[in-house]
């Protein structure tokens, strides 16, 4: 099997001073590419700034012999890290946007900041990045985006009311690039990964830590971001060498007659087949979403 390269291809890596984004960026430069190391250095809550975790990952991949250029611009400043991609290497192929913090609290005991602070670093800076980034890609007619979601934004978690919005909204955000960006030859796809990081190292115990290594996270991504891939729209499990790929399940519900008032009783009388997933369906996009509804209405 020949090896997945990316040489002359430039990667953005958001986050990428540790962690699963340094994973990324040495993997990506060991394959060719030439990588935009981008990591404001701050904490896992977002305070504070140190150059020095952008700059240490650069030193590394060109002591290798690979090419690098560091970026310390917060991800809410998206459009310099794509400057400096394009003044560094000319162009841009590839995104990740793997940046994020935590602020982890009860809701009850949530603040604004809390909330403000991760919809900014998770959301805005993944928006700022792409946005930037958008123009250049549909030029070109290429472009290969991924971004990163967790359980918490698919299935909820304690204490994390802010993570998990900010979470699912960057998988809503990518399944509608996927639509923007398909004629375009732009892919995106998000991924959804179990590993050790400043952000998991409160959470999850020790031993278990030493087993979920970032490198069983980024050859997904490398897989994703190849020319040779061709799926996008997509949402993957991953962690601990296991991939999977997950999608929305509906129940095929039940149809209620249009012609008369709908009431509540009746829904309670129809429940056990409304939530019945032993036939369950998986629409795939907005209209086959719609086709049950259009359907009921004699629009099928």
């Amino acid at each position: 099997m020949s090896q997945l390269r990316f040489d002359d291809r430039v990667v953005v890596i958001t986050g990428a001073g540790n962690g699963l984004g340094k994973s990324h960026a040495l993997e990506f430069a060991r394959r060719g590419a030439r990588v935009v190391i981008n990591d404001l250095g701050g904490s896992a809550s977002g305070d504070g700034f140190n150059r020095s975790a952008a700059d240490q990952v650069v030193s590394e991949i060109s002591a290798h012999g690979g090419e690098a250029v560091a970026n310390h611009d917060s991800v809410t400043y998206g459009d310099r890290i794509i400057e400096c991609a394009l003044d560094n290497f000319g162009r841009i192929d590839v995104v990740i946007n793997n940046a994020g913090i935590l602020r982890d609290k009860a809701f009850h005991n949530m603040t604004e900041e809390d909330w403000d602070l991760v919809y900014n670093v998770h959301v805005k800076g993944a928006f700022k990045l792409s946005h930037a980034a958008w123009p250049h890609l549909r030029e070109q007619s290429y472009g290969r985006l991924i971004f990163t979601t967790s359980a918490a934004g698919i299935y909820g978690n304690f204490g994390q009311a802010n993570y998990a919005m900010a979470k699912l909204g960057l998988h809503g955000l990518a399944q509608t690039l996927a639509i923007e960006g398909k004629k375009h030859n732009i892919l995106v796809n998000t991924i959804a990964p179990i590993a050790a990081s400043r952000l998991t190292e409160n959470i999850l115990p020790g031993p278990l830590l030493k087993l979920l290594k970032p490198e069983l996270v980024t050859p997904l991504v490398v897989k994703l971001c190849h020319d040779s891939h061709q799926d996008s729209a997509g949402l993957y499990e991953v962690g601990a060498g296991w991939v999977g790929a997950l999608r929305w399940q509906r129940t095929l519900g039940h149809g209620f007659p249009v012609t008369a008032p709908l009431t509540a009783e009746q829904i309670e009388e129809k429940w056990s087949v409304i939530t019945d997933f032993t036939h369950a369906n998986h629409p795939e996009n907005g209209p086959q979403a719609l086709a049950a509804i259009m359907t009921n209405l004699g629009h099928g």
